[in-house]
Order: C-alpha cells, then structure tokens, then sequence
C-alpha cells in the first residue's frame, strides 16, 4: 500500500502514523495556567533531543474534531515551565485517566489520585509517584500548523531532575528493569518496557568488518537472518586462515555441505560465539 498524505482523511492519517512509529516514550506534563491552576496531561508525542543543553520536546496535537488547541499547551504559552513526569508501570491506569478532556480547571491530580509535590525551581507541581520527574522552563514553543491534527513543538530546557533512589543500580545508574517504563502504541495499546527488553552490541569501537566482507554464500544465505549477518559485521577482526583451518579441524566441520555451516553458524551466533561463526562460514 503506498499514501499520499493529501489523499485520505485525517483520522486514517494518524492511525498510520502511531501505528507505525512505536513504542513512543510518554510525557506525563504539568503545567500552571496564568491564574495557577494545575493541570496534568500525557503525550506520546515526546522524546529527548539534547544532552548539553539538556532539551525534551513534546508536542500537544490540535483536536481533530475542531482544530481547538488543549489547555497544556495554552498553559505554557502563559507560564512557559513545565514538569514532564517519566511514565512506568505503576501508574499507567492514571495516566490514562488524566488524558480524559475535563472542562478547563479541573486539576487532574485529583481526578487520577496521582500526589502533587512542590517543584524546586518552577511553579508547577511533581507527580510524587513517577519515577523520574523533570523540571523544565520552556525556551519555545513551534507551531506546525493550525488544522485538526496539527502538533506545536514544546522545547524543554531541563533545569532539575529527581529521580527515585529504588529505580538506581549499584553504580548510580538508571536500571531499565526497575524504572518499568511504559509506552505508547497504536489504538489503545501500550507495551512494557521491562517484558520487552532485549540486548543489542553497540558497533565495535575498533570498526565492525561489516557484512560486505562475508562470502557472498553468507550474505546470501537463507538461513542467516539480517540480525544473523549484523553481529557478524560487528567483529573487528576477521579470522586468519590459520584459525579457521585448526577450528574445522577440531570441530570436523571441514566437510559439511554450505547449508549445514549456515545452520552450524547460527547455532553459534545465538552464543553469541561470532568469532566461531566466521570460521564455520569460512572454511
């Protein structure tokens, strides 16, 4: 199926685009209006763009129905902070209740039984029970358009953060299985971080050989997936032909058919044993 944005409408538009771009990390926000009153809301629409200054963006997206903007976004057009409170497990259910459009003033702290706790640097309040809790001045604010569907660009400065000691490993570090992150997918699905998780190499330092330097019968393979042929592009360092040839000899794979070693290697490469894997393929 191939789109052309112009050619459908906007809800069918939007399904297409959260359905695609998934899982997306949410901002649980709270602003203050001009008058101070406290209003809580999460948006899908987030992510972290800079370290150094240290810079989130999210985006509020104007209603469909009539192009009307929401009230956290004219909140901080009058009071330009924001906290923007990391989403886990915990408290998903009353995240999701705190999206509900209740009338303008209704402080959503209260109608999800989430606690508000005094920022340190800005005006308004911390959800006590996130994880991790940033405090943000807002720098500026992008409108990208002004029809139904069309997001502003809230960038964020961050200007002080707190996080849960329980969620920290032995080093000080963010545990990923203890902060229990949700989020976002299309329709009214979410999915958990913690169930999700799984570990991917970074690219060697030393410069991976890359899968172009496989023989042609590997990168061809129908038994080597694409992930298969990635950790193998990761080494630094292809097997000499010595090694290869003592492996096949202690192992007797020196006569095994090309789709025997295939299979032989990707045995290995779910060990995480790469360097072996080379030698089974180039034998």
């Amino acid at each position: 199926m191939t789109i052309r944005p112009e050619d459908i409408e906007n809800p069918e538009l939007y399904g297409h685009l959260v359905g695609a771009v998934q899982p997306r990390p949410i901002a649980l926000a709270s602003t203050v209006d001009g008058q101070g009153r406290v209003n809580l809301s999460p948006f899908s629409f987030f992510n972290v763009f800079s370290a150094k200054p240290p810079i989130l963006v999210f985006s509020p997206v104007r209603r469909g129905r009539d192009g009307t903007v929401k009230d956290t976004l004219n909140n901080v057009t009058e009071h330009a902070e924001v906290v923007i409170n990391i989403v886990n497990y915990d408290i998903v259910q009353q995240m999701s209740l705190s999206s509900t459009e209740y009338e303008t003033g209704v402080d959503e702290f209260v109608k999800a039984g989430l606690t508000a706790v005094k920022s340190d640097v800005i005006k308004p309040p911390r959800v006590a029970e996130s994880p991790v809790q940033f405090e943000c001045k807002v720098i500026d604010i992008n409108e990208l358009g002004e029809n139904g569907g069309a997001g502003s660009l809230v960038i964020c400065e961050v200007v002080c953060i707190h996080i849960d000691d329980q969620i920290l490993d032995d080093e000080n570090v963010i545990d990923p299985f203890k902060i229990d992150t949700v989020a976002r997918m299309g329709g009214n699905w979410y999915c958990r971080s913690k169930d999700a998780m799984f570990e991917v190499a970074k690219p060697s330092r030393n410069h991976g050989v890359g899968v172009d330097a496989l023989p042609e019968h590997a990168r061809n393979s129908d038994t080597l997936t694409g992930n298969d042929l990635g950790k193998l592009g990761n080494l630094h360092e292809i097997p000499d032909d010595d090694e290869v040839l003592a492996f096949a000899k202690a192992e007797n794979f020196q006569h095994l058919e090309t789709k025997q070693k295939h299979s032989k290697a990707k045995e290995l490469i779910a060990k995480n044993q790469i360097a072996d894997a080379w030698k089974i393929l180039l034998s």
